[in-house]
């Protein structure tokens, strides 16, 4: 399939230009003209590049690109990691908070569907947008953390509310900063990404229970759901790269 045909597909499915963001979100790196197969990760990287090239790939789709707004210089590793694309003739395509925020394959959606809670509210105010959303359920704090840790393995958390759930809100990666959002809006648990030394008094002051996947954790969801997608209606042979960082 034609290069030029998969990014608008991605370009308007995942309403690329809708989020402010600091990534360049959208194709940053092109490549070659045709693509028969591309690999999907949550970090570009030079390891997740000679992956992708071993797997006979010829796009590599992102969560976190290599292209941010403010950069005016292409050297050192960026120099070496746009350089081994170009040799290789591999095209990166990066959706950042597009990603995130989407209803359908977003990490924060894909995170309350995780614990079996579907996302009916907006949630989490970005630059004047929500990226995050609100669900509801009725679920003990512990089955929830059972759940994750379940699929997730190591989970950390900070319980300091209610035993009982019935509005949980989820924003991948740093999201522990929605804390105050979330006892404003009636949350009962937050679930995010990473764990920060500053969200403890403001989860216990805030009686708010916080659980954290870890960041890849958090943001995994999202880029195996836009995979599926890709794969079903373009019917483009995929393969995932999985780099996990344990953060």
């Amino acid at each position: 399939m034609l290069l030029r045909y998969i990014v608008k597909f991605l370009d308007d499915y995942l309403n690329i230009n809708k989020y402010p963001d600091s990534s360049i979100n959208g194709l940053q790196v092109e490549g070659s003209d045709e693509v028969n197969k591309i690999a999907f990760a949550v970090d570009a990287s030079m390891e997740c590049f000679s992956n992708a090239l071993e797997a006979d790939a010829d796009m590599i789709i992102c969560h976190h690109g290599i292209l941010w707004k403010g950069l005016n210089r292409i050297t050192g590793m960026l120099k070496e990691r746009v350089k081994f694309l170009l040799e290789n003739e591999l095209s990166l395509y990066a959706a950042h908070i597009p990603l995130d925020a989407h209803f359908e394959v977003g990490n924060n959606a894909m995170m309350l569907r995780a614990i079996g809670v579907e996302p009916e509210g907006e949630f989490g105010e970005y630059h004047g947008v929500k990226i995050g959303y609100i669900g509801y359920t009725d679920m003990e704090f512990n089955d929830i953390l059972y759940k994750l840790k379940k699929r997730f393995g190591k989970v950390e958390y900070m319980k300091f509310g209610k035993d009982r759930i019935s509005r949980v809100a989820a924003v991948s990666g740093r999201g522990a900063g929605y804390i105050d959002e979330a006892e404003k809006e009636g949350v009962d648990l937050l679930i995010t990404g990473e764990i920060e030394h500053s969200a403890y008094h403001l989860a216990k002051d805030a009686r708010m229970n916080v659980i954290y996947l870890g960041h890849y954790n958090s943001e995994i969801l999202g880029i195996k759901a836009l995979m599926n997608v890709v794969n079903d209606k373009l019917g483009v042979e995929t393969v995932f790269i999985d780099i996990p960082t344990n953060l």
